[in-house]
């Protein structure tokens, strides 16, 4: 059994097999393994007592849920209305750029994963960008370098052979 099988066996130890704790269920494993993964899935379906389409069919629904590792670094881009306007669509573009790499997608080295969002509610700020969760405000293409590059920075040695930003 793998070790992601076995943090799985003990989460869903915590619940009763019935489908109204598919999503925590969900919740637990992506908390632990960072992703549910179609091993996960299999197992937290037959164990929740629900189709395999049915759970499938949840996680999709929802936002927060992953079906794919996410990277080392989160990068989110506000598509809210006040970023849009202050140019939103323009950020993700330069990010997807500089990243090679398309919104929703993780660099093959895994050290970056691109989203958009709806609104992270710092609209005075726009356009906003959350990296790892901390809000970087009145983002700039010249900001975006700057941030890439400190990360870059904080993995000496990474552009030799990782993403190159």
């Amino acid at each position: 059994m793998s070790d992601q099988a076995d943090i799985i066996e003990e989460i869903m130890g915590r619940y009763p097999g019935k489908p109204e704790y598919l999503i925590f269920l969900l919740q637990d494993v992506q908390a632990d393994c960072g992703y549910i993964s179609p091993e996960a899935m299999n197992l937290i379906s037959e164990h929740a007592c629900v189709p395999i389409t049915q759970a499938y069919s949840v996680a999709t629904f929802y936002q927060s849920f992953r079906l794919e590792p996410k990277g080392e670094h989160e990068v989110r881009v506000c598509l809210g209305t006040a970023c849009h306007l202050k140019g939103g669509q323009r950020i993700v573009e330069e990010l997807e750029r500089k990243l090679n790499i398309s919104a929703g997608d993780t660099t093959e080295d895994m050290m970056f994963t691109l989203n958009s969002v709806n609104c992270v509610g710092a609209c005075a700020l726009s356009p906003v960008i959350l990296v790892d969760g901390k809000y970087e405000t009145n983002i700039t293409a010249n900001k975006i370098e700057k941030i890439l590059k400190q990360i870059n920075n904080e993995h000496a040695g990474y552009s030799e052979g990782g993403t190159n930003v």
